[in-house]
């Protein structure tokens, strides 16, 4: 059984903290059913302090009263939506304001291009190999440029097309005739829209993904455990995006939010929080590309809370500002993890906000009842008889099935390069075959150690169904799906030592390089055979 455990912040109606609460001041329910808190303990000024005498609650595992609190700093590098000189920019006041680490704080660092994740820094609190890592980090190619290119594009497409509808329409107009009124399909996204707002939808699930890859690999750290996740500007819905300039009318909006062939917000957003909120991880998103010099306000100064903004403001008419639609996304990944999003000028500030947010909150933990079904459940947390407080916490947890970690595991390997475990398979790779226009076929046998399987006895026969997922990435870091397949073992006989199984199969994939790794899991034992490897083009 895994413990939920919630970093709850509490604070009065000027933004104060409130402390000296006990466990008896919380009320925690899961989807508005109250369940008792098993565990409680409060952190103040990184420090535990001592629990309710006489209290049947125990305090958090490994967080003794007294005893200073380790947080773990996990630093997430957007290059791929990030333009260099605003990347370099937040990276140097980060490395300025890690002096302000505590004396038991931990800090790593990766980056993602896109295509592959980096491990710039391990865990560490030398401040002479964070700055390594940083300078490594600022040497880094960026993209962001390519994305403003592509969004221009698109705007440029857009904008010539409009112009084509207007003067289609004074023509029908001056010929006497009346212009074609709109129906509900003009409110999908055209060709044009549709292109660039699928693209764009799947640089941010890349993204996304990638930034889950680095959670999964930084699983286990003891203490509290935290992600500036530095992104480039990611928005929150892809398709009201690709409509979004600040001359954009009604009917663009409602095109945006109604057009329903594109991955919708959870999906893309969805994986980044679940991994957070089922590994412990606060998120902090950091604004890197800061105020658009075209907003005309500073969103994190006396605008008011994201999420009761009006979702036109300070965008003109009925348009919904490209700035604010980033925003969103930060908002939405801050408040569903319980951390705060630190948007505009706090970019500059965004370790020693994260550093300060996280001395001081209460730390309760819950024993959930598991079905490992892949089920959402939301979390709510109120102090009782104190609607004046303030309550931030993570909005819920996902009952994870052990078939969806094991698939995690593999994906977050592709990303590094890396088999996901230190038990082998031995994979074979046929000669590739033409498979139509830019596509092969390649056989591949996948072998395996039996020693390493677990095998059932059932009526003389010696049985199990394991599960083998495939995945692969393209060099432009585009990647399939993982598929999953069954392969049964029946067998008359156990295995001698040191026998081999062999299963054999064939995968369709563009003609050109590929990454791949290749996962088996066997189900009784939870042992996971894998192993990498490089599939070369005709």
């Amino acid at each position: 059984m895994r413990v939920v455990n919630l970093e709850v912040v509490v604070t009065d109606r000027d933004g104060n903290r409130v402390r000296g609460l006990g466990v008896g001041d919380f009320r925690l329910r899961v989807d508005g059913i109250e369940v008792p808190i098993d565990y409680f303990s409060e952190v103040a000024e990184g420090a535990a302090t001592a629990g309710a005498a006489g209290s049947s609650v125990k305090t958090v595992p490994s967080l003794e009263p007294g005893s200073k609190l380790r947080t773990n700093f996990l630093v997430f590098i957007d290059d791929f939506f990030a333009v260099g000189p605003d990347r370099d920019r937040v990276l140097d006041h980060l490395q300025e304001q890690a002096a302000e680490l505590g004396s038991d704080d931990r800090m790593a660092i990766v980056a993602f291009d896109g295509r592959a994740l980096e491990l710039l820094a391990g865990w560490t609190r030398d401040p002479e190999a964070l700055a390594t890592a940083l300078d490594r980090a600022r040497k880094r190619k960026t993209f962001g440029l390519q994305r403003l290119a592509e969004v221009r594009t698109n705007d440029s497409q857009r904008r010539e097309r409009k112009n084509l509808e207007l003067l289609n329409v004074e023509r029908i107009q001056s010929a006497g005739g009346d212009p074609p009124e709109r129906s509900f399909l003009d409110t999908r996204l055209d060709g044009v829209e549709l292109e660039y707002a699928n693209r764009l939808a799947e640089q941010v699930r890349r993204s996304v993904l990638g930034a889950v890859s680095a959670l999964r690999s930084f699983a286990g750290p003891n203490g509290r455990k935290v992600m500036l996740l530095l992104a480039g500007g990611w928005p929150f819905s892809p398709a009201e995006y690709a409509l979004n300039t600040y001359l954009s009318g009604a009917d663009d909006s409602i095109a945006g939010i109604a057009d329903t062939t594109l991955l919708g917000r959870n999906r893309l957003f969805g994986p980044l929080v679940d991994t957070a909120n089922l590994l412990g991880y606060t998120l902090y998103p950091v604004d890197v590309p800061g105020q658009d010099r075209e907003f005309g306000f500073d969103a994190s100064e006396g605008f008011g809370e994201l999420d009761q903004q009006s979702p036109t403001a300070g965008a003109g008419g009925t348009a919904r500002s490209r700035e604010l639609a980033i925003h969103d996304g930060l908002s939405f990944l801050a408040q569903s993890t319980g951390g705060t999003a630190l948007i505009n000028s706090l970019r500059d500030r965004s370790l020693a906000e994260v550093i300060a947010d996280t001395r001081s909150f209460y730390w309760l933990g819950f024993t959930p009842e598991r079905n490992e079904d892949d089920a959402g459940h939301e979390i709510d947390v109120e102090v009782v008889g104190r609607p004046d407080l303030r309550v931030r916490a993570r909005a819920g947890f996902v009952d994870l099935s052990r078939g969806t970690e094991v698939t995690m595991i593999v994906e977050s390997a592709l990303l590094f390069g890396e088999p996901p475990t230190n038990k082998p398979l031995a994979l074979r790779f046929g000669r590739p075959h033409r498979a139509g226009l830019g596509k092969m076929r390649v056989p591949l046998e996948v072998g395996m150690l039996m020693d390493e399987i677990t095998l059932l006895p059932s009526q003389g026969r010696y049985v199990n169904e394991l599960e083998i997922r495939v995945t692969v990435m393209d060099p432009q870091g585009n990647r399939s799906e993982t598929t999953v397949d069954k392969i049964s073992i029946n067998g008359s006989a156990p295995p001698q030592p040191g026998q081999m199984y062999f299963y054999e199969t064939e995968l369709r994939l563009r003609d050109k390089n590929h990454r791949i790794v290749v996962a088996v899991y066997d189900p009784l034992s939870g042992v996971i055979l894998s192993s990498s490897g490089e599939i070369t083009g005709r």
